[in-house]
């Protein structure tokens, strides 16, 4: 039995080499090396907003109006508005601001109530330690602790008590006033009244 013998000169490859695409490679604006791929145009990731800061004084509208004037010209509005602003901490003001538009004249109120702002001279249970009484043009409040009943008032007197941070007190319109903004500057001038107040041991 003869044997074949193949030399190598008979044998055709028939395999062929596939291509290799080099590899992509980009570098970033500042010209780093870094030698990243980003394949195709590459973004670069959203960075996340940081949480807002919480504002140092809470604010609420206790009076919004507008306001016409009429001139030669024919008539002009503006916007009035009073705010209470505090910390809930014992500090609280009321301010009022004008403008021919409604954001600036609230901005405009917000500065007049820190500006006026006081400080409440309260109990360790953010209370007050005895009745208090003030007169505000034709707006009368009288304010008085209540143990063990939370916040015992209306109006804008309740808006200024709260942002003031008190608890366990009671106030009472005597007057029957329905201006929202002179009722909340006499209740902030009642509470004035307290900044003379030496506070026993026991209260604090």
């Amino acid at each position: 039995m003869e044997e074949q013998v193949i030399t190598t000169e008979e044998v055709k490859t028939t395999e062929v080499a596939t291509p290799v695409a080099p590899a992509r490679v980009e570098r970033n604006d500042r010209g780093d090396r870094g030698g990243r791929d980003r394949g195709g145009r590459g973004r670069r990731p959203a960075q996340r907003r940081g949480e807002r800061a919480k504002p140092e004084f809470d604010q609420k509208i206790v009076s919004l109006r507008r306001v016409t004037r009429v001139m030669a010209g024919g008539r002009r509005f503006s916007f009035s508005v009073a705010i209470v602003a505090g910390n809930r901490k014992g500090m609280v003001g009321v301010g009022q601001g004008k403008a021919t538009d409604t954001p600036l004249a609230i901005e405009k109120a917000f500065r007049d109530a820190r500006k006026n702002m006081i400080t409440v001279n309260t109990t360790k249970t953010m209370s007050i330690p005895h009745d208090v009484e003030a007169k505000y043009a034709s707006s009368w409040v009288k304010i008085r602790p209540a143990k063990g009943k939370g916040v015992l008032a209306g109006s804008s007197v309740r808006t200024v008590l709260e942002l003031a941070g008190l608890k366990e007190i009671g106030a009472k319109l005597l007057s029957r006033s329905k201006n929202h903004a002179n009722n909340a500057y006499a209740a902030v001038k009642a509470l004035k009244q307290l900044e003379g107040t030496k506070l026993r041991s026991y209260d604090k």
